[in-house]
C-alpha cells in the first residue's frame, strides 16, 4: 500500500496494530479521523490516554474498574455468595446484559493454554482458591467458552477446590460448543445461566 503522506501511513501503521484491524480498515479510520474536526480527535486521543494511564483492576474480583473496588463487587444488592467465572470483562459485560445473575465475577484473566504458554499460574486462580477457603462463596459458576482451552480451565479449577464444601454449577450447554460467551445472544446467555446444571454432570470421569 503506498501513502502519498508519511504522517498518514504512521496513523495507518499504529491503528492497524490493533486485533482485528487490516491495513484497509485502519485507512478508512484514519481517513475518517482526518475529517472530523479536531477537538473530536482530541477527545479520543485523550480518552485513549486517560484509559491508558488511570484504569485499574478490581483488587476483588480483576475486573477492569475505575476505582480499587468495582461497582458490582460494592453493590449491596448483589449475592457475594455466588460467583461466576468468567475469562475477561468482555463475558461480565455479555452476563450483565442479561439481567439474570445477581451475584459477583471472578475474572481469570484468559484461559490455560499451552500452546499459547499459558499456564495456570498465569492466571487469576490462586486469589479464587483463597475466596473459597475463606469460606466467601457458596457456589462457583463456571462460564469459561465451550473450547478445549476453556473445559481445561473448568476441570484445572474443579480438582483445586473439590475438597471444598461448595456447590459448583455450570452454563448450561444452551451456548453450542466451541462458541465465545460474549457472541451469544442475551436470550440464550441469559436462559444458560439460570438453567445452569451441577458442574459435575458437565464432565465424564
Amino acid at each position: 500500500m503506498d501513502f502519498s503522506s508519511k504522517l498518514l501511513e504512521n496513523a495507518v501503521n499504529e491503528v492497524s496494530r490493533l486485533p482485528g484491524i487490516g491495513k484497509r480498515t485502519a485507512l478508512r479510520l484514519v481517513l475518517h479521523l482526518i475529517k472530523q474536526p479536531a477537538e473530536n480527535t482530541k477527545f479520543l486521543s485523550e480518552a485513549l490516554l486517560h484509559l491508558r494511564n488511570d484504569v485499574k483492576t478490581c483488587e476483588k474480583c480483576h475486573n477492569i474498574s475505575d476505582t480499587a473496588i468495582c461497582d458490582i463487587c460494592n453493590n449491596p444488592k448483589r449475592n457475594a455468595e455466588i460467583v461466576c467465572i468468567v475469562e475477561d470483562i468482555r463475558d461480565v459485560m455479555a452476563i450483565e446484559s442479561t439481567s439474570q445473575f445477581n451475584g459477583l465475577y471472578h475474572v481469570l484473566g484468559g484461559k490455560i493454554s499451552p500452546v499459547e504458554g499459558i499456564g495456570p499460574q498465569d492466571l487469576q486462580i490462586e486469589s479464587l482458591v483463597h475466596k473459597i477457603e475463606n469460606g466467601q462463596i457458596k457456589e462457583l459458576v463456571f462460564a469459561l467458552s465451550s473450547t478445549m482451552e476453556g473445559d481445561t480451565t473448568n476441570f484445572y479449577i474443579f480438582k483445586k477446590i473439590e475438597k471444598f464444601e461448595i456447590i459448583t454449577s455450570t452454563i448450561a450447554r444452551g451456548i453450542s460448543v466451541g462458541d465465545e460467551l460474549e457472541y451469544a445472544d442475551e436470550v440464550t446467555l441469559g436462559r444458560s445461566i439460570v438453567n445452569r446444571i451441577p458442574f459435575e454432570q458437565s464432565i465424564s470421569r
